[in-house]
């Protein structure tokens, strides 16, 4: 090893050390959590090749969860999270079953945690990580108690916000970096973003479409296969068709289903006007028709009319590789691009 390799592989330590204390890994890279993908083989793999795995708990049950943890506890001894929904019925006998198999840390996505479940967590010990997608609401989280935040921008797969991921970390890594550690998710593919964004302030930083074609990763070869021949063009967001229905976007590779689920706005909205349907059962058949999507996708593999949820770093996605190899070539780059900075 050179001295500039060294350079900058220690200024990559030095600038990752807080991430990785914060979640007890070997490189501050947390597993964005993908429902249906983040299952116990990509996030035990994820946390053996030394990063932070986290399970997507989705719409599973308790007694699915459960399983799920004491799946991959089978699978690494190394810490992972756990990520919950804050609309899911059932949040606080997820919380607890978290606690029963002392999970460290959890990630509560979907917005502001409930009242009651920020205490409940912690109650058990567990850090909480939230996501955080404007300045006003990191601060709001960080005075409720929040041990970290997830700065997500708009270019990430799945339900996506407004703002970009370079606009939200330049207004609120310089606000809160110094209060909590705070890690920036959403297009991020390869190790020079990695470095940019802890030069900037970042603890680390979360992926997720990188992973999904992980040797790993139990998505159908069609869903991989998806991924490895799209460009970051083709990862586009949901249209909103009717004010009514508060549609969060979903951002996905461009095909049959998204047409599909314009229609499938029309058809409740449609509902809404006959009186037929309340106005939370419209929004739940909203939710459950990306659910199901999704799972047509990664596990049958139906992607054409499924929901193929991909950021727009899918175009970075080559080819399929372990998850260990990912992380090597992340990190190269990072300290390739840190030695550069060194020069």
């Amino acid at each position: 090893m050179t001295t500039t390799d060294t350079v900058g592989a220690e200024r990559l330590k030095r600038r990752m050390a807080r991430g990785c204390e914060f979640l007890g890994s070997e490189v501050a890279i947390l597993g964005g959590a993908m429902s249906w993908v983040s299952e116990r083989n990509l996030v035990a793999a994820i946390s053996n090749a030394g990063g932070f795995g986290v399970i997507a708990c989705g719409a599973m049950t308790p007694e699915l969860l459960d399983a799920e943890i004491a799946g991959t506890k089978a699978l690494t001894d190394k810490p992972f999270g756990v990520n919950l929904i804050t609309m899911h019925p059932q949040l606080f006998d997820l919380i607890a079953v978290c606690a029963k198999h002392g999970v460290t840390h959890i990630v509560l996505a979907g917005g502001l945690p409930p009242t009651g479940s920020l205490d409940a967590i912690k109650g058990n010990g567990a850090k909480l990580i939230c996501f955080a997608p404007a300045l006003s609401l990191a601060k709001k989280l960080i005075r409720s108690g929040v041990d970290a935040l997830v700065v997500e921008g708009m270019e990430a797969g799945g339900h996506i916000g407004p703002v970009s991921t370079s606009v939200l970390a330049q207004e609120i890594l310089p606000e809160v970096a110094a209060d909590v550690p705070v890690f920036v998710a959403g297009g991020i593919g390869r190790g020079e973003a990695i470095a940019g964004y802890l030069d900037m302030g970042a603890a680390g930083v979360q992926l997720g479409t990188r992973f999904v074609c992980a040797t790993q990763s139990i998505a159908h070869a069609n869903f991989k296969k998806a991924f490895i021949r799209a460009s970051a063009r083709d990862a586009i967001a949901s249209v909103q068709i009717d004010p009514r229905l508060p549609v969060i976007p979903v951002r996905a590779l461009k095909n049959a289903g998204g047409e599909l689920f314009t229609a499938k706005q029309r058809e409740v909205a449609q509902l809404l006007d006959t009186g037929n349907v309340e106005m939370a059962e419209a929004q739940l058949q909203i939710e459950h028709y990306w659910a199901g999507a999704l799972r047509r996708a990664v596990i049958d593999g139906d992607v054409e009319h499924g929901s193929v949820m991909a950021g727009q770093s899918v175009g970075m996605v080559r080819k399929e590789e372990p998850v260990a190899d990912i992380i090597a070539s992340l990190m190269a780059e990072a300290v390739q691009a840190l030695e550069k900075r060194a020069a």
